[in-house]
């Protein structure tokens, strides 16, 4: 990940030939990390669960960069953040991990899957959007350029996909929510279960919902939108790789 990350920050690049080649090695080097961790069945535990996410991160951001015309300039805040995923997933490798058991069907569980990770890596773009506004809001208002307003889209070009993005994962999540009530209901005969994850999920849909809900209605943007988006952001951590984080590494 780290030629893609070099490459975002030059100012004088593009979405050209050579990011896409780097896009390539970050998505392929990460995606057979991936493989070859769940190579023998899926594993619950924090690493696992941080290699996963980069990999399903790096491979949703891909299709942003092709319609988005300066999607692919989120790279500037995703990549060193997925970095860093990568590099506590490299610490805690070894750590051991509780047994994966479920007695639902096995498509379902993997259908819930698939939608928790796509619901975390649409969110995780849409905090990157919703930082790239709050950064280039304030360079606007304080008249001075960073490193970083220089390397992230514009504040237009941010609040539009940080918009999209939150659109997206609102639907996703419910998706997602709905067929964890599935796999509940087909293991115990119960609707709903109040753990931490759920009520932390069902949080991160609400204040997704109450944004959009401003922006249309208010027109609610910039720096204030972008606190929102980070704190649904923080919401949806704590209910995923947060809570794997507690049981797995603090109470182990």
């Amino acid at each position: 990940m780290l030629p893609v990350t070099v490459y975002a920050f030059r100012s004088e690049n593009n979405r050209n030939f050579w990011f896409w080649c780097f896009l390539t090695v970050a998505i392929a080097g990460a995606g057979a990390l991936t493989f070859v961790t769940f190579s023998g069945g899926w594993r619950t535990g924090f690493a696992p669960a941080l290699w996963a996410t980069i990999t399903a991160t790096l491979v949703i951001y891909t299709p942003i960069t092709v319609f988005y015309r300066e999607g692919w300039k989120l790279a500037s805040g995703l990549l060193p953040y997925l970095i860093v995923l990568g590099v506590l997933a490299i610490i805690w490798e070894n750590q051991p991990e509780k047994p994966f058991l479920t007695s639902a069907p096995t498509t379902w569980v993997l259908l819930h899957i698939a939608f928790s990770l796509t619901t975390y890596a649409l969110l995780t773009l849409a905090a990157i959007s919703g930082f790239a506004a709050f950064v280039q809001e304030r360079s606007l208002k304080t008249k001075r350029h960073t490193v970083l307003n220089t390397a992230f889209p514009t504040l237009a070009a941010s609040e539009i996909l940080e918009s999209r993005l939150l659109q997206y994962s609102a639907a996703v999540l419910v998706v997602g929510l709905l067929t964890g009530i599935t796999i509940h209901f087909l293991q115990t005969g119960n609707l709903f279960e109040f753990s931490h994850k759920v009520i932390l999920s069902v949080v991160t849909l609400v204040i997704v919902l109450i944004l959009l809900i401003a922006q249309k209605v208010s027109g609610l943007r910039g720096q204030k939108a972008a606190r929102l988006a980070l704190l649904s952001y923080l919401m949806l951590t704590l209910a995923y790789p947060g809570v794997k984080f507690v049981t797995d590494i603090l109470m182990v």
